[in-house]
């Protein structure tokens, strides 16, 4: 049978008003009591009703994140920052993945606001404004832009991409490819391809674009989609790959093919993840710590009533490397 607040008072010998304010920290107390109270609920192995107390005190001191899928290195590194900053602020962090799925990303918003969260830092975007916009809770979205009235933190896609499209460019590269994720997905990263395409057009250089399908992270395909691009461009000199994971493996590809890089094939990545195989790899780094780390900062400006940007647009780093 599950200890109780007033198992817990009749073994101190005091009300069960008292053990309420020790466990919620409220009003003078002396220490002393304060450690009998502490002492008495780990030798009864007490649990408190995180619910009930976040009821009580109308704050569960608990965020949550939806991300499209954890076992990407990029999404993984900035859960990361997330939870470090939340837990430093005295908050937990409820993690799901949406794995682009809207029906799924749905019901764990519907699981969040059941669960009393503070507020929610959305990393996935499958629904529409309206539906976010009736979430009625602190809102901020991480390198998705869902609406101008939604708070929004991303990096300088735009920018990342004129990086490394040039960097490309000034190797000399005659043919170059351009390889994403879908680019029919309302995504800010679509920005990366923008700046490609602007930066190639009017160039005596050739050019192809390949994207995979809108059915999210599958690493398999991504192994098609390089090898397809090999088959049917083989004179391609030069690759921007939108992300480290299609970048590692262009550089297999490559390998499995004779084709020597840098001499034959240049290949800039995307992201700065670290994992292994990207040691070498030229890449455009996001700062990925301090975009965690402002996604809380501003979750919980917006829990306090506070105002905070609608836009933060962070500045993205070249690492030019033995790749290129």
């Amino acid at each position: 049978m599950a200890v109780t607040i007033k198992d817990i008072a009749e073994k101190v010998g005091v009300s069960v008003t008292t053990i309420s304010r020790v466990l919620n920290n409220r009003g003078y107390l002396s220490d002393d009591l304060k450690k009998k109270v502490h002492e008495a609920m780990e030798e009864m192995n007490y649990q408190p009703n995180e619910l009930a107390r976040s009821l009580s005190r109308k704050k569960s001191n608990v965020i949550g994140l939806i991300i499209p899928d954890i076992s990407h290195p990029f999404f993984g590194q900035i859960t990361k920052h997330i939870e470090y900053y939340a837990y430093k602020h005295g908050y937990k962090l409820m993690l799901c993945n949406s794995l682009l799925n809207k029906k799924k990303e749905k019901e764990y918003i519907d699981l969040l606001r059941a669960s009393q969260v503070d507020g929610i830092i959305m990393g996935s975007h499958t629904m529409s404004v309206k539906e976010y916009t009736s979430i009625k809770l602190p809102l901020v979205t991480l390198d998705r832009q869902i609406s101008k009235s939604i708070p929004c933190i991303s990096s300088d896609n735009y920018s990342g991409g004129v990086l490394a499209t040039k960097l490309l460019l000034n190797k000399k590269c005659r043919k170059i490819a351009y390889l994403s994720g879908n680019l029919r997905l309302n995504l800010l990263a679509k920005q990366r391809h923008d700046a490609f395409i602007e930066q190639v057009s009017g160039k005596d250089v050739g050019f192809v674009v390949k994207q995979t399908d809108l059915n999210g992270f599958k690493y398999k395909e991504y192994e098609n989609l390089v090898r397809a691009l090999f088959e049917e461009h083989p004179d391609i000199d030069g690759v921007f790959a939108s992300s480290d994971i299609l970048a590692l493996q262009v550089i297999k590809e490559c390998r499995r093919r004779g084709k020597a890089v840098p001499e034959h094939v240049k290949v800039v990545g995307y992201d700065g993840i670290q994992i292994g195989g990207t040691d070498d790899l030229s890449t455009v780094e996001q700062p990925v710590k301090k975009m965690g780390e402002l996604a809380v900062k501003y979750l919980l400006r917006q829990i306090a009533g506070e105002d905070i940007p609608l836009e933060t647009i962070l500045p993205v780093k070249l690492l030019e490397k033995g790749t290129t």
